[in-house]
């Protein structure tokens, strides 16, 4: 077989994004938060970007308050001063002989005292002895305190940084630690545990092998242990809940053998097996309902009041408000919105007095970018008004009448409406949420699964039979606790075809126990005391005896 060459073309088509079609696409998908980050680093590397004030005009940034005029009372380097009778000058704010006290002629440090009827001890220099004194008790190191490491320099000493420092766990337990133990070597393990001591106030319950990592006894570490749990938050340094909670209990004179057998046993608790807790116990219904709610009143996590993360509030991308016709006007947050411009003049003048051609495509590049970031953060805000539009157009009945009245929807009805593609519909709802005269939703709390109806009407939208369910069960009575085959019988009455697995499901999802466990604690004394306001037990530690 001979090899001979040949001359072959082919035809091929490829979509290829192009980085300002791949920038539009980040922007879309975007949270206002990231957007506001996005944009400032924006602002930051290019110069040509600039932001805009509320009114859509350049934000150039205001001079500065200048100096005085007429009788204003501002000084400056610049300040004009008048002369007096014996030509010195002098301002209108002093009066004649009030600046006698600069005079350098004042005489010696006594009469200085006198005279201005003042100490002078921060203006005149110590004694050397007294200096040096100072100086060495300035350079003793205090490790174990928040003002340690020797003589600091008075110029990088903040006051209020300071004052206005937030306090750690571990640092408020250190403050606390350099008092319990004089002992160098106690100090030091109990800053080994301080160190192993977790968010939420707990350290590892093998301690972090300190015993075998440090060269000491086990003994030694439990001596140190237990001096830690009587620290400040009550309930610290704890290795399980169940510790946590003795530790409070002991610290309000609570921990008798009643409420400790209580404490060693959450898991029943936590099961809601009231009989076997009263019979472990040894008490009656009253005293294990007060027990209980006596627990429910100790902090599960003492650590988090110290450095825990601020809360940060949902601001909504869309504002939904009934419009004067019956209708709903539906508009963008401005807030959410970055305000910037490109500035033509300054491109202008930078293209009349560079030369270099690096420069000259350098500056190109970021007028081409800045161009294409304000076209796309303006599609932005069209696309998120324009897809909010039609969700509120498809779920009018919801912000009528409630989440009874929600709509099955999914993305494709939307994107049709609209004339878009899905994708781009699930990157406008991700991460937005709209502010409604019901409360704030996320765009996504619209798109719901659909669940056939009984007798052939329209389907029903799965939060909507969620919030059936939860009426339902909470409107049950002690004596009649609907069971999950009632449940669905129920539904099928209201037209709703629903399977029991899938009552369990949304049951299970709001967090609603089963009928077994409702039927138990509305039919004892101890109903009040399990569905109180009060926070449940935190069942996230290891619930293992103490």
């Amino acid at each position: 077989m001979a090899l001979t060459q040949r001359l072959e073309f082919r035809q091929s088509q490829s979509l290829v994004m192009t980085p300002q079609l791949m920038q539009a696409i980040k922007l879309l998908q975007l949270s206002n938060l990231d957007l506001v980050a996005f944009v400032e680093d924006e602002l930051e590397r290019n110069p040509l970007l600039e932001r805009a004030n509320q009114d859509g005009a350049p934000d150039h940034g205001e001079p500065a308050s200048g100096h005085a005029e007429g009788g204003g009372g501002d000084f400056s380097d610049n300040a004009e001063f008048s002369s007096g009778p014996d030509g010195e000058r002098s301002s209108d704010g002093f009066e004649a002989g009030a600046e006698e006290w600069m005079a350098p002629d004042l005489g010696t440090r006594a009469e200085i005292e006198q005279t201005l009827d003042t100490g002078m001890e921060n203006v005149f220099p110590e004694e050397p002895a007294d200096a040096a004194a100072r100086n060495a008790q300035d350079a003793a190191p205090t490790a174990y305190t928040e003002w340690g490491g020797g003589a600091s320099n008075d110029d990088d000493y903040n006051l209020e940084a300071f004052v206005a420092a937030e306090t750690t766990l571990s640092g408020h337990l250190a403050e606390q630690l350099a008092v319990a133990f004089p002992d160098p070597a106690n100090r030091m393990l109990g800053q080994y545990l301080i160190d192993l001591v977790d968010d939420a106030g707990y350290v590892p319950p093998d301690l972090g092998d300190a015993d075998e990592k440090l060269g000491t006894s086990r003994a030694a570490v439990e001596a140190v242990l237990a001096v830690l749990q009587k620290f400040d938050p009550p309930g610290v340094c704890a290795r399980s809940l169940s510790e946590c909670l003795a530790i409070q209990l002991r610290e309000r004179d609570r921990y008798d053998p009643a409420m400790q057998a209580l404490v060693e046993n959450l898991d029943l608790l936590a099961k809601r097996d009231i009989a076997s807790l009263r019979k472990i116990c040894g008490v009656d219904d009253e005293d294990i309902a007060d027990m209980i709610g006596e627990i429910r009143h100790l902090d599960p996590k003492p650590g988090l009041k110290f450095g825990s993360a601020k809360t940060q509030s949902v601001v909504p991308d869309v504002y939904v408000r009934p419009g004067p016709d019956g209708g709903w006007h539906v508009e963008l947050n401005s807030d959410t919105l970055p305000k910037v411009l490109v500035n033509q003049v300054y491109y202008s003048q930078l293209s009349k007095t560079i030369r270099k051609d690096g420069d000259k495509s350098y500056f190109t590049d970021c007028l081409q970018n800045a161009t294409w970031l304000v076209r796309a953060l303006d599609q932005r805000a069209r696309t998120i008004l324009k897809v909010a539009t039609e969700i509120v157009r498809q779920q009018d009945g919801f912000f009528t009448q409630g989440v009874a009245h929600l709509r099955p929807l999914n993305l494709k009805a939307v994107a049709d409406a609209i004339q878009m593609h899905e994708s781009t519909v699930s990157r406008v709802t991700a991460n937005k949420y709209m502010a409604t005269n019901r409360g704030t939703f996320e765009l996504k709390y619209f798109f719901t699964a659909s669940i056939a109806s009984a007798d052939g009407g329209d389907a029903h939208s799965a939060e909507a039979v969620r919030h059936r369910i939860k009426q339902l069960i909470d409107a049950e009575s002690p004596t009649a606790i609907l069971s999950d085959d009632t449940i669905v019988e129920r539904l099928r009455g209201d037209g709703i075809d629903i399977a029991r697995r899938t009552v369990a499901k949304y049951r299970e999802a709001m967090r609603i126990p089963s009928s077994v466990q409702r039927r138990r604690d509305k039919q004892s004394m101890l109903g009040a005391a399990l569905t109180s306001a009060a926070p449940a037990v935190d069942r996230s530690r290891d619930t293992a005896t103490a």
